[in-house]
């Protein structure tokens, strides 16, 4: 069971959550923003109208092409990104504190590249393509790769330096395994299908990945906020978490396992979305501070508002060919990280 935090006055919490509130709130208007960008014509009133004729509150007559277009296709599009974001998000947080690399992001071990390598292998090669299908194939790739990485970690040691050397050598092996099959066996339209996917696109889900999506985002933010006074500790090294009273190797192996189910399920859906996990947390610690029970909700909320910008501007900037979303992260992401540590050697 984790540690209780110590509690924070009641001033300072009120300012916490009318901040809380105040993101929550310009996260839902991003939503509902997000849904009328795009080729078709639709109104923040026929987002309204339509979502309260879904929810059964209202009965107003709209036209059934603004009808799907909402609700079947951006919607769903929208709730993918901002879970993609959450989860990612709180990945970034987790990692960065048990590793005590501020480089580390979920990718780190080998995640996004053995999802890579698993849609690969299904689309390309058709293994096991009907049972599985692309996010079955990254699925089962994102488990295989973290599976080679803690085998790598346990055989040299299992410290968090040997942890992050066998996500980089597991990277490395996966991505050339992608690269292998994709030359050798891809055709022209298989590889433009394939590379796609890889670069992350939110393109074609429906409610079933936003249920996924929502429940393992869900399960994360849950589960690190209630460890989160146990990542406080684990942000000073092992010895000083053992100290208070925490079993490092069994609440390190778990929240590494549960990161890698949480990436592994996400990646499977929207792709290889780079910088998320990197690049938020240190965004949110200069708003909210280290302290890993205001971290994570933030990192949560920065998260989902981000991820659902970052899908909407790629949708409509190369109409009516979409930009994958990672190559977007990335246009943002690296100049975020930048600026973010040069005002560290500043401070």
């Amino acid at each position: 069971m984790a540690p209780s935090p110590p509690s924070a006055p009641p001033s300072r919490r009120l300012r916490w959550i009318l901040l809380a509130v105040g993101t929550l709130a310009l996260g839902v208007f991003s939503v509902l923003v997000a849904i009328t960008l795009g080729p078709a014509n639709i109104s923040l009133v026929n987002v309204r109208d339509v979502l309260l004729n879904h929810l059964g509150v209202t009965d107003v007559p709209v036209k059934a092409s603004k009808d799907a277009i909402v609700w079947e296709e951006r919607l769903p599009r929208a709730l993918v990104a901002a879970a993609t974001g959450v989860g990612l998000g709180i990945c970034g947080a987790v990692m960065q504190s048990l590793l005590r690399n501020p480089l580390a992001d979920p990718f780190v071990l080998g995640i996004s590249s053995g999802a890579s390598t698993g849609a690969v292998v299904v689309g390309v090669l058709g293994v096991g393509g009907a049972a599985l299908g692309l996010s079955g194939g990254a699925f089962v790739g994102a488990l295989v790769a973290f599976a080679l990485v803690l085998f790598l970690a346990r055989m040299s040691g299992g410290s968090t330096d040997r942890v992050v050397l066998a996500g980089v050598a597991a990277t490395q092996l996966f991505s050339a395994l992608t690269s292998f099959v994709i030359f050798a066996f891809a055709d022209s339209d298989e590889t433009r299908g394939v590379m796609f996917w890889l670069l992350g696109s939110f393109e074609g889900v429906r409610w079933n990945d936003v249920a996924l999506c929502a429940a393992v985002a869900a399960l994360a933010a849950i589960l690190c906020c209630w460890y989160a006074f146990v990542l406080d500790a684990f942000s000073f090294g092992n010895s000083v978490a053992s100290s208070l009273g925490v079993d490092v190797r069994r609440v390190r192996l778990a929240l590494l396992v549960g990161t890698a189910l949480v990436t592994a399920a996400l990646v499977s859906v929207a792709g290889a979305i780079g910088f998320v996990g990197l690049v938020l947390p240190h965004a949110a610690r200069l708003l909210v501070g280290p302290n890993h029970a205001r971290l994570i909700p933030a990192t949560a909320l920065i998260g989902a508002i981000f991820m659902v910008w970052v899908d909407a501007v790629s949708r409509v900037a190369f109409a009516p060919t979409p930009l994958p979303v990672g190559v977007g992260t990335a246009l943002v992401g690296v100049p975020a990280f930048i600026a973010i540590m040069a005002r560290g050697r500043r401070a």
